[in-house]
């Protein structure tokens, strides 16, 4: 239909908002249309059509009633956007017979109407748009090619290409007939002598979306977004449906994931250039579902480093073109690649049988319980994705769309993560004493316990050692928990001699814990630091950590407390470093309370590492199993303000503390959680009902607009570990805190009811 069409259809449309440049910009529907067809051969011109459409939503803005000079009650009585399209293909099909041509061309000014207002609604409201709006020519384009001094192309409008050329604009009042008549005009003129211009530069709207894998060539940063705010469940397909009519390279949607392998409502996406770039910069806060989505300028080098870096494996797996990715997460370690085909079964066949499995490990080899399938059609994806949540073994397994960056962003994850982060340690502060249990000695008084059942806890650790409990050194059990505060499988325990931690090595060694055998290994402090860096101990001894490790040196200055003034985002929400505890300050009040030892807070100030950090649980021995694993957050706040003395908030912050001590006592907060910084009493908020899954950066954005800074939120834990569902935020003042009760009690966070209540 492009280069060889016999005539033009020029086209124009209005919506019930937003129009000229800004079109589509605010989601507003179309509510008019008009078109003519001109002969390319003979240089004529036919019937002038003008139809309203009926919106679902009859509400105009008065910037749009006073540009088109419609009303509401001129739209009640019009077809709806799919009649009016089958009577526009109607129309023009039978003057195209009439004329003795076959083909024609869309000729608009500006690309927004068919980019930015047509294919969008029509997305949304399941429309299948007729072949011809998936090529067009721009007039605007067309006349900058043919008058090139004529100015910028992106200042040119119709006024001023008239202008230009020296003609007058047509006499005409209707809306939308004047601008089509005025488009006519120019193609004629243009068209005729001395200029001789013929249209040859046809714009296409990709139909779907292509998949595939990103090379790491430079990319162009003016083509890149950022995508926030996304459902976690979405695809690269959904992402390619909401910026419908804009063309994204292949391969160009990259699904950004956390630090646990699972997505973070976020994507980079990647346009063909930079002006469907900006284009897509106007859909900022448009609506996918009921969520609102920004949309921000990313960086080449952003989107790079999520979609690209392919090993030889994922290249291989993904050189199938064509295909349709499932993730498969939660299947059990022992899972084999026969075991996953049968739980697919026949009406799911894999592309190549176990060739289209990839199993997602760590460096030394053991499984995460994560593989991405491929399958060769829709129907099997979908017929695989029905079985999310049944048993495989004794474990629900869950299915995913997939994408082909999030393949090369998990195996990137999974195959260079340390346990833990390559930072020194942390300065210790004066009053700080370093607790026994970071000894540096190499006597091999310690265990490992690798393969805990996620679901173990302390009590369950204790259980499982028997009559070795009573050798455990005091504050000696150490379980090492995710950057969610959750158990990862792996404990360390310190015995009191060698000699115990050989035995317990030897009796304890493959005993079953909830039906989950657990592997045990004699270290010592030394190798069990080595370890958490990523390192593999087991009874053939000890191998370095995979991870490259000259490639990670951090920044040498490195400071213990910054200042929270001091700490961009992006350091608050890195996971916490492996750091010494400092007891619990004694107060008058609860002399009788043992000391206990928690965890400050480490920001990270080095953002590139690109693996999952690891941290250890706060210490603990059979005698203290009711630990906190830190302070409620204003105690952290009172703690921190203590070593001030001069400032002037700091009994004020200290009884406010205690008060949301008292409050949070069935929780705990997350080790790695900021300091709250609560500046009068009242201004605390507790937050219930919270989706497992959520962090403070999730919490921070359900706050957007009150200017919350990071610090202000903590996460509240149970003693196993898990997510209890709530949190404790604050407020700079009293006031704008009851504001938010009223404005955000109720609201749902990923589907789930937010209940707002004071701290008092």
């Amino acid at each position: 239909m492009a280069s060889h069409s016999d005539t033009l259809v020029v086209f124009f449309g209005a919506t019930a908002g937003a129009n000229g440049g800004k079109l589509g910009s605010d989601e507003r529907e179309i509510i008019l249309l008009v078109w003519q067809i001109v002969d390319l051969h003979e240089k004529k011109v036919g019937k002038l059509h003008r139809c309203l459409v009926k919106p679902d939503t009859l509400e105009l803005t008065d910037e749009c009633k006073e540009e088109t000079d419609l009303i509401v009650d001129d739209l009640t009585k019009a077809d709806p956007l799919d009649k009016v399209l089958q009577q526009f293909q109607q129309s023009v099909q039978a003057e195209l017979e009439d004329l003795g041509r076959n083909s024609f061309t869309l000729c608009v000014d500006g690309p927004q109407v068919i980019r930015q207002a047509l294919h969008p609604e029509a997305s949304k409201k399941n429309l299948v748009l007729p072949e011809c709006f998936f090529s067009f020519v721009d007039l605007q384009k067309e006349f900058h090619k043919c008058c090139p001094n004529a100015g910028p192309g992106e200042d040119l409008n119709i006024s001023s290409m008239l202008e230009y050329l020296g003609l007058s604009s047509v006499s005409e009042h209707a809306s939308g007939l004047l601008d089509v008549r005025n488009m006519v005009q120019l193609a004629l003129h243009i068209m005729a002598e001395p200029l001789n211009h013929r249209f040859s530069c046809f714009e296409s709207v990709k139909y779907k979306f292509e998949s595939g894998t990103c090379k790491t060539d430079p990319v162009d940063s003016e083509t890149v977004i950022r995508a926030r705010g996304l459902p976690w469940q979405s695809s690269d397909q959904d992402i390619a449906r909401f910026f419908k009519g804009l063309n994204i390279a292949k391969g160009g949607v990259a699904l950004c994931l956390n630090a646990q392998g699972r997505r973070n409502g976020e994507a980079l996406v990647r346009f063909v250039n930079e002006e469907h770039r900006d284009l897509a910069l106007e859909r900022h806060k448009h609506h996918m579902g009921s969520r609102y989505i920004e949309v921000y300028k990313a960086t080449g080098e952003e989107f790079l480093k999520i979609a690209g870096g392919t090993s030889n494996e994922v290249a291989q797996f993904l050189s199938k073109e064509n295909q349709v990715i499932i993730r498969m997460r939660g299947l059990p370690f022992t899972a084999t690649p026969q075991d996953v085909l049968s739980f697919l079964g026949p009406e799911s066949p894999v592309t190549d049988g176990a060739e289209g499995l990839l199993f997602v490990k760590y460096p030394d080899g053991r499984p995460s319980g994560d593989a991405f399938v491929l399958f060769s059609c829709e129907e099997y994806a979908q017929n695989a994705l029905r079985k999310h949540k049944q048993i495989l073994g004794k474990r629900y397994i869950e299915l995913f769309r997939s994408t082909a960056a999030e393949v090369q962003q998990v195996l990137n994850r999974y195959m260079s993560a340390p346990l833990i982060s390559t930072l020194p340690p942390a300065p210790i502060l004066p009053v700080m004493a370093t607790p026994p249990f970071l000894a540096t000695a190499n006597t091999r008084d310690c265990v490992r316990l690798r393969g805990l059942p996620y679901t173990a806890a302390i009590e369950d650790i204790l259980e499982f050692m028997g009559e070795h409990t009573v050798d455990i050194k005091p504050h000696g059990v150490h379980m090492v928990l995710n950057q969610q505060g959750r158990p990862s499988g792996d404990a360390f325990i310190q015995m009191k001699s060698s000699d115990k931690a050989f035995m317990v090595a030897q009796k304890c060694h493959k005993k079953t814990m909830k039906d989950r055998y657990v592997e045990v290994f004699q270290c010592s402090t030394e190798e069990m630091s080595i370890v958490l860096m990523g390192g593999t101990l087991n009874r053939s001894g000890l191998s370095p950590p995979p991870c490259k490790l000259p490639c990670l040196s951090p920044p040498t200055a490195y400071g213990a407390f910054p200042s929270p003034a001091m700490l961009s985002e992006a350091g608050l929400y890195q996971p916490p470093l492996m750091a010494s505890p400092r007891p619990q300050p004694q107060h008058s009040g609860h002399s009788a309370t043992p000391a206990l030892a928690y965890y400050p807070p480490q920001p990270h100030l080095y953002m590139n590492m690109n693996y999952t950090a690891y941290y250890p649980s706060p210490p603990v021995s059979p005698s203290t199993v009711g630990y906190f694993a830190a302070p409620p957050g204003a105690m952290a706040s009172a703690v921190s303000q203590s070593h001030h003395p001069g400032s002037a908030a700091a009994a004020a912050a200290a009884h406010h503390a205690h008060a949301a001590a008292a409050h949070a006592h069935a929780h705990h907060a997350h080790p790695g959680s900021s300091p709250m910084m609560a500046s009068a009493h009242g201004s605390l908020l507790r937050m219930q009902g919270l989706p497992y899954s959520a962090g403070v950066k999730d919490i921070l954005s359900f706050f957007q607009g009150y200017q919350l800074p990071p610090e202000g939120v903590i996460v509240l834990y149970n003693l196993s570990g898990q997510c209890s569902g709530e949190a404790l935020v604050a407020f700079p003042s009293e006031e704008l805190a009851g504001q938010a009760v009223l404005e955000r009690s109720h609201h749902l966070l990923y589907g789930h009811p937010i209940r707002l209540a004071f701290c008092t």
